[in-house]
């Protein structure tokens, strides 16, 4: 009877499991990368927007990874599709970055360089936190 209990819990706790907080990103210390886009990493539990970028402050030149706060579900309910970006776009990106040291960072907006299109993620429409839901 213990496993089937057991494993009744681990079931119940894998979603729990695949969200992580974002407490590793250190909001005191916002940057701006400006770059050009490698890809849109469209999986869940989060996206991930892959910018190339010269040296940015104490960084040299790289590959920075930015975490969006939210799946692709929720985003694509925001406006957000696979195509909102593509390789080769240019873009500026506001970040709160990694504690680590790594170049990474939590997505906070983002304006495409070519359109002036400004890129942000809020709440869901529909959702708990949307104030048009109440």
């Amino acid at each position: 009877m213990r496993p089937i209990l057991l494993a009744g819990a681990l079931m119940s706790a894998a979603p729990a499991l695949a969200h992580h907080s974002f407490a590793m990103f250190d909001p005191a210390k916002r940057m701006t990368i400006d770059g050009t886009i490698e890809t849109l990493q469209w999986t869940a539990p989060h996206v991930i927007l892959w910018v190339r970028a010269g040296k940015v402050g104490p960084y040299d030149a790289g590959l920075w990874s930015v975490e969006l706060p939210t799946s692709p579900g929720n985003l694509g309910k925001m406006g957000w599709s696979r195509t909102t970006v593509a390789p080769g776009d240019k873009i500026r990106v506001d970040i709160d970055p990694i504690r680590d040291g790594r170049r990474s960072g939590s997505f906070k907006r983002a304006v495409l360089v070519r359109t002036g299109k400004v890129l942000t993620v809020g709440p869901v429409p529909g959702g708990t936190n949307d104030p048009a839901a109440k």
